[in-house]
């Protein structure tokens, strides 16, 4: 949202909602579709080895969090982080910040359902580990950070040029954008 600070303080609340709304639908909404793949890979290599593997909903549920958290954290400096830079670097720098912010969130998520369920400091360490320092745990944030990389190199391209152009361009052709 290319908006300046003027603009920003002169939309009401309504505005503001639908906008964050509409951002979070796009951000589950190819979340969901990126993560489905992924699972479906999963489902297949392990069918493979004759594994039964039935998480379906688990891309699902992973993007409507996923998403969420994208959301806020687009709310913070980190997400609002604006420069004369090259859009491949605020592509990388973006794509690296929200990985990193989702490695915190992970590892907080992680500890408070290990206290919660052992009610001891000691049990929310060992979720903690017992979660996070698996095999498949560097493979997801992999895919959620190259599921960044597309993400935020459109954010930034829509910034700098503007929504409406970048849609014309997706969906009406190059010759047809003024």
């Amino acid at each position: 949202m290319s908006a300046t600070i003027d603009e920003t303080k002169k939309k009401s609340f309504k505005e503001k909602f639908k906008e964050e709304f509409i951002e979070y639908w796009i951000n589950v909404l190819y979340l969901s579709f990126y993560f489905g793949v992924f699972f479906t890979y999963k489902r297949l290599v392990l069918a493979h080895y004759e594994i039964d593997y039935k998480e379906y909903g688990a891309a699902l549920i992973s993007a409507l969090i996923l998403g969420k958290v994208v959301s806020i954290i687009g709310l913070t400096k980190i997400g609002r982080k604006t420069s004369e830079g090259h859009l491949a670097l605020l592509t990388t720098y973006k794509t690296f910040a929200f990985t990193l912010c989702i490695i915190v969130f992970n590892v907080l998520e992680k500890f408070i359902v290990g206290f919660y369920n052992t009610s001891t400091f000691d049990g929310a360490v060992s979720n903690i580990t017992h979660e996070l320092f698996t095999y498949e745990y560097p493979a997801r944030l992999l895919i959620i950070f190259s599921s960044f990389i597309p993400y935020f190199a459109m954010k930034e391209l829509s910034n700098a040029v503007g929504h409406k152009k970048v849609i014309d361009l997706f969906f009406k052709g190059s010759n047809k954008v003024n």
